[in-house]
């Protein structure tokens, strides 16, 4: 079973960062997914990738993921840069 571990992102369509910085740890899809000739839908029999779990830090994402036997990858957002600027500086 394999899982990686990444940071969740702010919701892009608000401005507030609500449930950003929480830690989540999914699944990689273990079975390929197959065409169902009758209805047209694509699934699998993999509910693994069904599951998502949140932690607040990766601590402690990682120590389930070693307590559990899960290999795992953790995946790092780039820190954010902002760009400081005048208001003043538009009309330069």
């Amino acid at each position: 079973m394999a899982a990686r571990i990444y940071q969740e992102a702010k919701n892009p369509m608000q401005s507030g960062r609500g449930r950003a910085g929480r830690w989540v740890l999914e699944f990689d899809a273990a079975d390929k997914q197959r065409h169902d000739p009758v209805t047209g839908w694509i699934g699998s029999a993999d509910t693994q990738k069904q599951v998502r779990l949140t932690f607040p830090t990766l601590d402690a994402a990682t120590a389930y993921a070693e307590r559990e036997g899960i290999t795992f990858e953790v995946r790092r957002v780039a820190d954010r840069v902002l760009k400081l600027q005048a208001y003043a500086d538009n009309f330069r």
